[in-house]
């Protein structure tokens, strides 16, 4: 479970983001609860437009952070935008402390806020694999999100208690201080990404679409960022549904965030068992959104605070399975190469459906009660649930076959077998390189930026081959992949390093 902290400069990065995290859970609580009640007689629908000013430059920003995070030292990227929020929280703290902020300032601050993080989470997410390698990118992942909730169960609690003791500004500055300990962490670490000479480099537009040309070749990535931006936008208004949910009960600050480190207690449970997996798997996703959505109708119907915060458990245990699964099956997956493109178009589509959904989320709390914020997002995580089975009954042709009582599970696995559960020795968790056939995809040389530790084939004529000796990307004949996103590369799922693969048919 926890195999990437032996790396040594992954530990230090895990560390240093753990503490960061808790200020920023922090912040995230405060910044909410002063909107709905310090600045605004408990309006919802403005939570929702801060929400959408923070989480709309991840859409639009997209095609310059995934750049960005492709063609720059992801280090020092982040050791810019680690200091740039920093500088934002406690500019913000100084508004609250003197009494000087108004509510065109919180929205100012979620914009700047939004462009930041833009690009700071792109390269974060991708600068896990420059710390730990291919092989162990799913695990770090894993944990990753496993800190980000350790930090949830933190930092909400501990924000709702200083809200009321020492006010809302100074949790703001709280959080400043806070990235200190990441901005150490980044100058201790080793690691350094060797960025291609500008030689290599192709021109700006080539390199901006070349993520958008490869996702639109993989379907099995267009299934998970269809499902990824149905939850994102009507299931993922935590700030929303839990302010109002606690205005309902009649609770105040305090138990507002312990609606959020109740939630993390699901979250966490949920990274920690993705740790443990081998692979990021994407039947995973689909039964996650399902959850999603089952869970957040049981939670629109309980009649209590406690009984509302017992399903939250669940509820969140659903959210973190399907991001941490998403996440990791897109980064092991992607080719290096466009490796930041594709992570910035996931995080967009993620991110990007927040100036959408919370809104109206907003809006449907104040006209039609706080409990409609969860029955939209039942029908949401529904939704995303029915396109995940589409894709798995239509593409993947899955089949169920009863034997008496005994159930059998087919798919389109190796060529010429079809359905037939007699002549079909693979199981859904047949890898890719099992599933192959025809040639695989080749792009420019100009459409891509080579990066350290890729397995990509340079031809002469200067053609890179996307799926690459390691066969880890599907191909024309397979852009979906197989049916649970297994893409080790053998028979039994194992690795000997990357690019090399054992028991491979």
């Amino acid at each position: 479970m926890f195999r990437s902290l032996s790396v040594r400069d992954y530990r230090i990065w895990f560390f240093g983001a753990l503490v960061s995290n808790i200020g920023a859970w922090m912040q995230a609580t405060t910044q909410s609860w002063v909107v709905l009640t310090e600045l605004t007689d408990t309006n919802a629908a403005a939570v929702g437009t801060t929400m959408a000013l923070q989480f709309g430059p991840q859409l639009l920003l997209v095609p310059f952070s995934g750049a960005v995070a492709d063609r720059f030292d992801r280090r020092r990227v982040l050791m810019v935008t680690q200091s740039l929020l920093m500088l934002l929280a406690a500019g913000l703290g100084l508004l609250l402390i003197t009494g000087q902020a108004e509510l065109w300032h919180l929205y100012g601050f979620a914009l700047a806020l939004g462009i930041v993080n833009a690009f700071d989470t792109t390269s974060r997410q991708a600068f896990v694999s420059d710390l730990v390698g291919h092989s162990q990118t799913s695990n770090a992942v894993a944990l990753n999100s496993a800190s980000f909730n350790s930090a949830r169960l933190v930092g909400p609690a501990v924000a709702g208690v200083l809200i009321a003791v020492i006010g809302s500004g100074w949790v703001f500055m709280i959080n400043a201080v806070s990235f200190l300990a990441v901005l150490g962490a980044l100058a201790m670490i080793r690691t350094r990404r060797i960025t291609p000479p500008s030689s290599q480099r192709e021109s700006q537009w080539r390199q901006l679409s070349a993520g958008f040309r490869y996702v639109r070749g993989r379907h099995d990535l267009l299934v998970i960022f269809s499902m990824v931006f149905l939850v994102g936008a009507f299931s993922m208004n935590f700030p929303v549904i839990s302010s109002t949910m606690s205005l309902e009960f009649g609770r105040g600050a305090s138990d507002y965030g312990l609606l959020s480190s109740v939630l993390a207690i699901g979250s966490l449970a949920g990274a920690l068992l993705a740790a443990r997996r081998p692979s990021a798997r994407m039947r995973v996703v689909i039964l996650a959104v399902g959850g999603i959505g089952i869970m957040s109708l049981i939670a629109a119907l309980m009649p209590s605070f406690w009984s509302f915060a017992v399903t939250l458990v669940f509820f969140g245990f659903a959210i973190s399975t399907m991001l941490t699964t998403a996440n990791g099956f897109v980064q092991t997956t992607a080719e290096p190469a466009v490796r930041g493109r594709v992570l910035a178009l996931y995080m967009a589509i993620l991110m990007g459906g927040t100036p959408i959904g919370a809104p109206l989320v907003g809006a449907a709390a104040d006209v039609l009660g706080p409990r409609s914020t969860l029955v939209i997002s039942a029908i949401a995580g529904l939704i995303a649930f029915g396109i995940g089975l589409t894709w798995l009954f239509s593409e993947r042709r899955l089949r169920f076959h009863r034997d008496g009582t005994h159930v059998r599970v087919t798919h389109a696995g190796r060529p010429g077998l079809d359905d037939d559960p007699g002549a079909q020795l693979e199981t859904l968790t047949a890898p890719i390189s099992v599933l192959r056939r025809g040639p695989a995809p080749i792009i420019g040389a100009g459409e891509s930026v080579p990066q350290e530790g890729s397995t990509e084939a340079i031809s002469i004529d200067g053609l890179i081959d996307v799926a690459g000796k390691s066969s880890r990307a599907p191909d024309e004949g397979d852009h979906d992949g197989d049916a649970d996103g297994d893409i080790d590369g053998d028979i039994d799922g194992d690795i000997d390093e990357p690019g090399k693969r054992r028991g491979a048919p």
